[in-house]
C-alpha cells in the first residue's frame, strides 16, 4: 500500500473515531445530566444556599419519610431508607434543579392497597417475637415492605419501559386541570387515611371504590372511641405548623435561615412523650422501635409481581406526572429545559435501583419543592447534602425517635399537603377561562375521590382526547380572502374586475379524518357559490338585454350606436367575467402542518370537483411530503401546475394566464 493511500486512511479512521467519541459525549451528557451542570458547579455562589437549604430539606425528608411509610403500611425506618437513596439516583439522571424525590404520599397511599392485600394483618401467623434475621424486625414486617418494594421495582421498570419507547411525547396529553383535580383529589385521599391517627381510633384499613365514604361512615359510628389527649395534641401540633410556616413565608425575605418548625415539633413530642410516659399512661400510639444502620441489598420477592401489576402502573404514572409538573414548574422559574423522556428515565431508576434495598414507591412533592426554592436552593447539590443527614439519623438519632406521636407526624402530613388541598382555588381561574376545563377538573375530582388516584387520572386524559377530538372536528380549518385583500408584489392591470374570479383559502388546521369532512362542506359552499355567481350575473346580463332591445323597438330605434352607456357597461364587465372563463381557487397550505390518507383524498376530491365545475385550483406553499402524497396518488392533472412556491406566484401565473388569453383574443379579432 503506497503512502498517500495509508495517510488517508488513517485521516478516515481518526475522523470516524473523532465522530463516535463526539457522538458518545452528547449521548453521556444528555442522559447522564450531572455531567452538564457538576464541571461548571460554583462553589463560592452556590455552595452556602446549597448547604441551608439541604439540611431544611433533610429535616422534612425525615418526617415525611417517617410518615409516608406509615401510610404505606410499612415500618417507618423503611421511609428513611426511601428518603435517602432514590435523591441520590435522581441527582445524577434527573433534570429537575429543584426536584427531591423521596416518599410521596400518593404512591405510599397506592402501594398500601397492595400490601393490605398481600399481607392482611389479620390473617398473618407471625407474631413480635418471631423475629427476622434483617434489622430485627419481624417476618411480618419484612413480608409487608416486601410487597412495597416489588410494588417500587415493577413501576420503576415500566417507567424505564415508557422512557425506551419515547412516551415523554405522550406528557401533552396531562393538561394543568386534569394533573391539578388528580393530585387535589389524592391529597383528600392522604387527609382521610390520617384521621384514625389524629383522633387516636382503631381502624380497620378500608380501601377500594367509595372507600373514602365508607372512612367516614365508620368514624361517626364508632365515635365514641376518640381519644381526647390525642386530639388535643393532634389540634396544637396543626395549628403550630401552619402559624410559623405561614410566618416564615411572610418575612421569608428578612431572615436567612427559616425556622425548622418540622424538627423542632418532633423533638419537642417526643421529649414530651417520653418524660410524661404518655404512651403507657394515656395509651398514646407512638413510631415505636426504629433499627439503626442500612442492611446489605437483597431482591424483592419477584413471585409476586405479577399480582402488583394494577399498583405499580398507578405508581408509575401518578408519581411520574406529579414530579414532572413539579419539574416543568422549576425550569419555568429559573430559565432552563427539562426533557420529559428523560424523567421517565430518572424517576424509574429511582424506583427500580432503591427497591433492592428495603424502599417503598418514590416521587418528587410539593412540599419538598417549594423548600427548596424558599430556601434558595441552585442545584441538586442541596439534595446530596440532605441524604448525608439523613444517613447521620439513620446511623444516630433514628432509635431516638421511638417516642414521637403517631397523631404529630399525621399533623405533618396534614399539614404538609396544604398546597396540594390549596388548588381548589383554580376552580374560578378554570371558570373565566373556560367552562370545559372546569368541569374536566370538578368530575376528575369526582372520579379520584370515589375510586382512586390513578383512576382519575386515566378518567380526566380519556376526557380531555374527546374533548379535543369533539373541538378539532368542529374547530374552523379555513379562512376566504379575495385577491386584492392579499400582498402580492406585482401590479395588475385591472384591479377589482380582474381579481374578483379569484379566491384564496388559508388553510389553518391540519387536514385529517376528524376535520376532513367539514373542510370538504366548507370547500363545496364556496364552489357552489362560486358557480351561482356566474350564472346570476349571465341570466340578469340577458334580461338586461332583453329589456334594452324591447325598449328600443318600442321607440322606433333600433341602432347598436344609441344604446344605453349602462347596458354597455355591463357588457363589458360581462365579457370579463364571462361565465365560459375559468375561476380561480389557491390554497394556501403554509398552515397544514400534517395530514392523513383522509386528508389527501379530500384534496384531491375537491380538485377533481372544481375541475367540473370550472375553476382551476391552486396549491401554494405546500411541503415535500404533501406534494409528494398528492403526486402519488396520481388523480392530480400535474401536465397543468398547480403546485406553487407562495400565493403571490400563484396570483402572478393566474394574471399571466389572463392577459395572454386577452392578447389572443385581441390577434384574432
Amino acid at each position: 500500500m503506497t503512502g498517500p493511500k495509508r495517510k488517508q486512511e488513517n485521516a478516515l479512521w481518526r475522523k470516524i473515531h473523532a465522530f463516535r467519541y463526539e457522538n458518545f459525549k452528547l449521548w453521556c451528557v444528555s442522559r447522564l445530566p450531572v455531567l452538564e451542570w457538576a464541571p461548571h458547579y460554583c462553589w463560592k455562589m452556590d455552595l452556602l444556599p446549597d448547604t441551608v437549604s439541604g439540611m431544611m430539606l433533610a429535616v422534612q425528608q425525615v418526617t415525611q419519610g417517617l410518615a409516608f411509610a406509615i401510610l404505606s403500611s410499612v415500618h417507618p425506618v423503611f421511609g428513611l431508607y426511601g428518603s435517602f437513596f432514590p435523591a441520590i439516583i435522581y441527582a445524577i439522571f434527573g433534570m429537575g434543579r429543584h426536584v427531591a424525590p423521596g416518599t410521596f404520599a400518593l404512591t405510599s397511599l397506592i402501594s398500601a392497597n397492595a400490601v393490605e392485600r398481600l399481607v392482611p394483618p389479620i390473617s398473618t401467623n407471625f407474631s413480635s417475637d418471631n423475629t427476622s434475621e434483617v434489622l430485627g424486625l419481624s417476618e411480618f414486617e419484612m413480608q409487608r415492605i416486601g410487597v412495597a418494594a416489588a410494588v417500587s421495582l415493577l413501576g420503576g421498570l415500566i417507567q424505564v419501559a415508557m422512557f425506551m419507547l419515547h412516551l415523554g411525547s405522550a406528557t401533552c396529553l396531562l393538561t394543568e386541570p386534569v394533573i391539578s383535580a388528580m393530585t387535589t383529589g389524592a391529597a383528600t385521599h392522604v387527609v382521610t387515611s390520617q384521621v384514625k391517627y389524629l383522633l387516636g381510633m382503631k381502624m380497620p384499613y378500608i380501601s377500594g371504590p367509595l372507600g373514602f365514604f365508607y372512612i367516614y361512615a365508620y368514624i361517626f359510628e364508632n365515635i365514641r372511641s376518640i381519644q381526647l389527649e390525642t386530639v388535643l395534641l393532634s389540634i396544637s401540633s396543626i395549628v403550630i405548623l401552619v402559624l410559623v410556616k405561614e410566618l416564615n413565608e411572610k418575612f421569608k425575605k428578612k431572615i436567612k435561615i427559616v425556622l425548622p418548625i418540622d424538627l423542632v415539633l418532633v423533638i419537642a413530642t417526643s421529649f414530651i412523650c417520653y418524660s410524661a410516659d404518655m404512651e403507657h399512661s394515656f395509651g398514646l400510639e407512638v413510631v415505636g422501635h426504629i433499627p439503626k444502620g442500612i442492611p446489605a441489598p437483597w431482591s424483592p420477592p419477584l413471585k409476586i409481581l405479577p399480582e402488583v401489576v394494577t399498583e405499580a402502573f398507578g405508581v408509575a404514572l401518578v408519581g411520574y406526572v406529579a414530579s414532572l409538573a413539579l419539574a416543568h414548574d422549576s425550569a419555568q422559574r429559573f430559565y432552563y429545559s427539562v426533557d420529559d423522556n428523560q424523567e421517565f428515565l430518572a424517576h424509574g431508576l429511582s424506583n427500580v435501583i432503591p427497591s433492592f434495598f428495603f424502599c417503598i414507591p418514590s416521587a418528587a412533592a410539593m412540599g419538598r419543592t417549594v423548600l427548596l426554592y424558599n430556601t434558595g436552593a441552585k442545584t441538586q447539590v442541596a439534595c446530596l447534602i440532605s441524604c448525608m443527614l439523613v444517613l447521620v439519623v439513620i446511623y444516630t438519632i433514628g432509635p431516638m425517635l421511638y417516642w414521637l406521636p403517631m397523631g404529630v407526624l399525621a399533623s405533618i402530613i396534614v399539614v404538609g399537603l396544604k398546597g396540594m388541598l390549596m388548588q381548589f382555588r383554580d376552580l374560578k381561574k378554570y371558570w373565566s377561562v373556560d367552562k370545559t376545563e372546569w368541569s374536566i377538573w370538578v368530575s376528575t375530582y369526582v372520579f379520584t375521590v370515589c375510586f382512586a388516584a390513578n383512576v382519575g387520572l386515566l378518567y380526566g386524559v380519556v376526557c380531555t382526547i374527546l374533548i379535543v377530538v369533539f373541538r378539532f372536528s368542529r374547530a374552523t380549518t379555513l379562512s376566504l380572502k379575495h385577491m386584492n385583500e392579499t400582498e402580492c408584489r406585482f401590479k395588475t392591470e385591472v384591479d377589482f374586475e380582474s381579481s374578483q374570479p379569484v379566491k384564496i383559502v388559508s388553510v389553518n388546521n391540519p387536514l385529517v379524518f376528524l376535520n376532513a369532512k367539514k373542510f370538504y362542506t366548507n370547500i363545496l359552499e364556496i364552489i357552489h357559490k362560486e358557480c351561482t355567481c356566474a350564472q346570476q350575473l349571465s341570466e340578469d346580463m340577458t334580461k338586461y338585454e332583453q329589456n334594452i332591445l324591447l325598449t328600443s323597438l318600442s321607440n322606433g330605434n333600433c341602432h347598436e350606436g344609441n344604446v344605453d352607456p349602462a347596458f354597455a357597461d355591463l357588457r363589458r364587465s360581462s365579457l370579463q367575467q364571462h361565465p365560459s372563463e375559468r375561476h380561480n381557487l389557491i390554497f394556501d397550505c403554509s398552515g397544514l402542518t400534517f395530514f392523513d390518507y383522509t386528508g389527501i383524498s379530500v384534496l384531491i376530491q375537491i380538485y377533481m370537483d372544481a375541475q367540473k365545475n370550472n375553476i382551476n385550483v391552486c396549491l401554494a406553499n405546500c411541503k415535500a411530503s404533501l406534494k409528494k402524497a398528492l403526486k402519488f396518488n396520481g388523480k392530480l392533472e400535474l401536465e397543468n401546475a398547480v403546485f406553487y412556491e407562495s400565493v403571490s406566484s400563484a396570483v402572478a401565473a393566474i394574471q399571466f394566464s389572463r392577459n395572454f388569453c386577452k392578447l389572443n383574443e385581441r390577434t384574432e379579432i
